[in-house]
């Protein structure tokens, strides 16, 4: 027994160097929703999914291996609290999974499903994300500056900062038989940050987004659902290929007031004989001001308008040429380190023809159709964190 005891002493400090760590986090984000014209009405109903962060739990962790390098990973799960299911089509995990290395010097790489370049670079800087919430969010979410999507089977990269930039790249491994590169796709972004001054840009490529329930861009929950799923971009299921550039900017103008803004770029291409042109475009552009009144209490005022090209169908040029105008507004109250209340409003109206060749209705945040070209989204919500 005593030399049992010995040998086991003996061993301890070869690990001793190696310090880890485990960490339990989450965000509870549950809010009353009112929504005006969808179906035959009005709409009332608890959400904890569409808040600026969505309501998560999640598990990160660290071990120090030495040399600057630690081993790193995270696994994240939404809730949807109102049924108590996972978010993200019923997907265990499915807003983040990866495990991988990361060195002070040389940056990080990491395996598994995680977020594109989109929501590392320009996403926190656009006037969406400087208002925050649903009722900002660019229409029909195409450029995923809101993540509706996440990238599976993925590798990422991401560097260190050289005096305030950084940059990043992801590639998602497809391949099916007899076509290797089918289902795959590759994600570039960079930022720099001088000052009050943010400014960042990505770029992604996706090919057959649209493909096999679980397996494509579009539909990579478990449950096969896709953000396909409104008059906007519904009609575009056969995109052989998807790809966004985005462009955004925010300043601190004082202590006080900030203003934010951005660009960005969204094709579906290859949709096939049934269009008159090969690819649907879309441009959406937004600006938003916040003022913070205390430390405790801010506002701010966002705008965001979306243009998609004509694609025309068979005795239909027009189809698809869509004009979407959105404000909102958003108050937030800081009760705690851990703990807010806020409030949002966001009103939308749609012009030309969508995706299907009729009438381009509303629809605020991918949460519904409105039965006319305009609806309005009402928000009020409680945060907490731990």
């Amino acid at each position: 027994m005593k030399k049992y005891a010995l040998t086991v002493l003996s061993v301890v400090p070869l690990f001793a160097h190696a310090q880890s760590s485990v960490t339990l986090y989450g965000i509870l984000d549950e809010g009353l929703h009112y929504q005006s014209k969808v179906g035959a009405g009005q709409k009332v109903s608890m959400d904890s999914l569409s808040g600026p962060y969505g309501s998560r739990w999640g598990v990160t962790g660290t071990e120090d291996l030495g040399a600057g390098t630690q081993a790193i990973f995270t696994l994240e799960s939404g809730i949807n609290m109102p049924n108590g299911q996972a978010a993200q089509g019923n997907t265990l995990f499915g807003r983040q999974a990866f495990v991988g290395l990361k060195n002070a010097q040389y940056g990080s790489v990491t395996f598994g499903r995680q977020y594109d370049m989109v929501f590392y670079f320009p996403e926190f800087l656009a006037g969406y994300a400087l208002m925050g919430g649903p009722t900002s969010v660019h229409p029909g979410d195409l450029d995923n500056a809101a993540n509706s999507v996440r990238w599976n089977n993925t590798i990422r990269y991401m560097s260190p900062s050289f005096r305030g930039f950084t940059f990043g790249g992801l590639y998602s491994l497809g391949g099916v038989a007899g076509d290797f590169t089918s289902q795959s796709g590759y994600s570039l972004g960079a930022g720099y940050t001088a000052g009050g001054l943010k400014v960042g840009a990505a770029y992604e490529f996706f090919k057959n987004p649209t493909a096999t329930a679980g397996k494509g861009l579009f539909t990579d929950n478990q449950s096969g659902a896709s953000n396909l799923s409104g008059s906007l971009n519904s009609g575009y299921q056969t995109a052989q290929s998807y790809q966004v550039a985005m462009i955004a900017a925010s300043y601190a103008l004082t202590d006080k007031w900030s203003v934010a803004g951005s660009y960005s770029n969204t094709e579906y291409g290859n949709l096939g004989s049934g269009f008159q042109k090969n690819a649907a475009k879309f441009h959406n552009f937004d600006v938003a001001i916040s003022y913070k009144f205390t430390p405790f209490l801010s506002t701010g005022l966002a705008y965001d308008y979306l243009k998609g090209t004509a694609v025309g169908k068979a005795g239909d040029s027009g189809a698809g040429n869509q004009h979407y105008n959105q404000i909102s507004w958003a108050t937030d109250y800081v009760m705690s380190k851990r703990t807010e209340l806020y409030g949002a409003i966001g009103y939308q109206i749609a012009s030309g023809q969508n995706s299907l060749g009729k009438s381009a209705v509303a629809n605020i945040s991918n949460l519904g159709d409105s039965s006319t070209n305009k609806q309005v989204l009402v928000r009020l919500a409680i945060r907490h964190r731990f």
